[in-house]
């Protein structure tokens, strides 16, 4: 499997490492998978293809750390919009609104390499436990909010991770794939009311 050959540690080296998943963000996004070489990604990051090299073996590898990238920035700005929640404490709806709205922002940014990534950047296991350490750590911030607005069912932990597993997906639908005669803010907007919805209603005892 294509992975990254070295993780950069020194500045200089993050930069030059920066510069090159900026490129080939740029091309996967632009011109596709296909037609994306790693000499055209070194060129546009101006370095050489052997220092390319140093650092990926090939573009699937590109793939690899544009995810892993892309999976850290994410959690960066949802941990932000839950750091705000907790200091607003918005009513459900606002709170519902709020989150799907932040998960579909990150999906309507590049949604061509969003959907590249989805599709064919390659799956590790430490990706996937990377992936899974993230939905724990959502769901954990929006249990604080399940149970303080008094919703969740009888586990609100387990309803919490529901709902971020199910979001991601719908919004990713409804951003990149929505369907026919359908606007992705209508679909945003359904995801939102099903989940309001489904929080408001108590489950019998």
């Amino acid at each position: 499997m294509s992975t990254p050959r070295h993780r950069p540690r020194q500045q200089r080296s993050r930069f030059t490492f920066d510069a090159i998943l900026d490129a080939a963000a740029r091309l996967f996004e632009r011109d596709g998978y296909a037609a994306t070489t790693t000499n055209k990604v070194a060129e546009l990051a101006g370095v050489s293809i052997g220092t390319l090299y140093h650092y990926v073996p090939n573009k699937d590898a590109l793939l690899h750390a544009l995810a892993e990238r892309h999976l850290g920035a994410g959690m960066a700005a949802l941990s932000e919009v839950l750091d705000g929640l907790r200091r607003t404490e918005p009513p459900l709806e606002d709170t519902v609104r709020t989150l799907v709205e932040a998960v579909a922002a990150l999906h309507r940014a590049e949604p061509r390499m969003h959907r590249l990534l989805f599709d064919q950047a390659p799956r590790t296991p430490e990706g996937a436990e990377r992936l899974r350490a993230l939905e724990d750590s959502l769901a954990a911030g929006i249990e604080y909010h399940l149970r303080r607005l008094g919703v969740g069912g009888p586990d609100p932990g387990l309803t919490a991770l529901l709902l971020v597993q199910a979001v991601e997906a719908q919004v990713h639908g409804a951003v990149l794939r929505p369907p026919a005669g359908r606007s992705t803010d209508t679909c945003v907007t359904a995801v939102t009311e099903l989940w309001t919805n489904a929080l408001r209603t108590r489950p019998p005892n």
